[in-house]
This record gives structure tokens, C-alpha cells and sequence, in this order.
């Protein structure tokens, strides 16, 4: 199990939360208002917060948007990724990744399974790493994205969990840009 080191301080992180919907805007976005409260809340900043249709490039634009900029650590989607005709944020955003963290979805069902059943599988909820940003896709409903925080996402992005959280590797997912090439090296 888990558990926070009090010796330890808390590392605020600039977390974005994209909302992919054909129907939400920021009034009535209650998962991306969720996400957004629940995150403060932690201490985290909100450093961006935005709708898009459900649409791969439009989806993609927005993360490509955000995995450039030095000011956001993480980005946290929600919709988009059920069975239907219209959800497309795994096919949008998985290319993207330099690394799949395929652990996120198995936690993300496990506790999906504890509260819904098998209607878990209805969900593809992702996550990965690219350009040293962490992005974990949600579905779209409040009660996912208060599971993936509670349940995940609150202790991944402490600092102060243990035995490991995301927060203390964040200064090496970019070392394979930054690392010199071997003398020799073809590649």
C-alpha cells in the first residue's frame, strides 16, 4: 500500500484537464469541472482547461498544443473514450505517446470494476508519456473522473507518495533528448 511521506514537501504540478465532447461547453462540463476542483483542491494548478468536438485532429491539436509547453507537467482528458461512432480520443491521443502506461488502464478497471461491474469494459481509459508530459485519458462521466483521481491520480501526482510516484521521475522522461549519442553511434 501506498503512503505519504510527511518528511517530504508537496510539488504543485500545472495540470491541464481537456474536456472531448459535441455537446459540453464550460458551463455545463461536469466532468472537466470535476477534475478541475478536485485537483486544486490537492494543491495542483489548473494551467489550462478547454473543450474540444470529438474529432482526432482536433483532439490531437490541443495535446500536441500542450505536450509543447513548458508550463503544463500533465494533462488529464475526459470523454471520448467509449465504443460509439463519435469516440476517438484512444485513436487521437495514443499515437502521441513516446511510452503507453498500460498500468493506468488496468487500476483505472480495477476500480472502475469495484464500483460498476463489468460495465468497466465500456471503457478504454489510457495513458502514456510524451515529451516528458504525463496525459491519462478518463471516460467521460464525473463519477470516472472522480475514481481516476481519488483512486489514482491523487497519489501518482504527489510527490509525497510512497513506495513511488510520478512526480519524482518527471526530471528524466526527457533524458533519451537530452543524452548525448554514443561515439560510433549509427543511430
Amino acid at each position: 500500500m501506498s503512503s505519504i511521506d510527511e518528511s517530504k514537501s508537496f510539488v504543485p504540478l500545472n495540470i491541464a484537464v481537456l474536456t472531448i465532447s459535441d455537446t459540453r461547453s464550460l458551463a455545463d462540463d461536469k466532468s472537466g469541472t470535476t477534475l478541475a476542483d478536485r485537483l486544486t483542491a490537492a494543491g495542483h494548478k489548473l494551467a489550462a482547461r478547454e473543450i474540444v468536438t470529438d474529432d482526432v485532429e482536433a483532439i490531437r491539436a490541443v495535446i500536441r498544443r500542450w505536450i509543447a509547453d513548458p508550463g503544463v507537467d500533465a494533462v488529464i482528458t475526459t470523454g471520448g473514450t467509449g465504443f460509439t461512432g463519435r469516440d476517438v480520443t484512444p485513436e487521437a491521443v495514443e499515437p502521441l505517446f513516446e511510452k503507453r502506461m498500460d498500468g493506468f488502464s488496468i487500476a483505472f478497471h480495477m476500480l472502475s470494476h469495484a464500483k460498476i461491474g463489468a460495465s468497466t469494459i465500456q471503457s478504454r481509459a489510457t495513458a502514456g508519456v510524451a515529451g516528458a508530459t504525463f496525459i491519462f485519458c478518463l471516460p467521460g462521466s464525473p463519477g470516472a473522473c472522480r475514481d481516476g483521481w481519488d483512486g489514482i491520480l491523487a497519489a501518482q501526482l504527489d510527490y509525497r507518495t510512497r513506495p513511488c510516484n510520478f512526480v519524482e521521475i518527471m526530471p528524466r522522461l526527457d533524458e533519451h533528448l537530452r543524452r548525448p549519442k554514443a561515439k560510433g553511434s549509427s543511430a
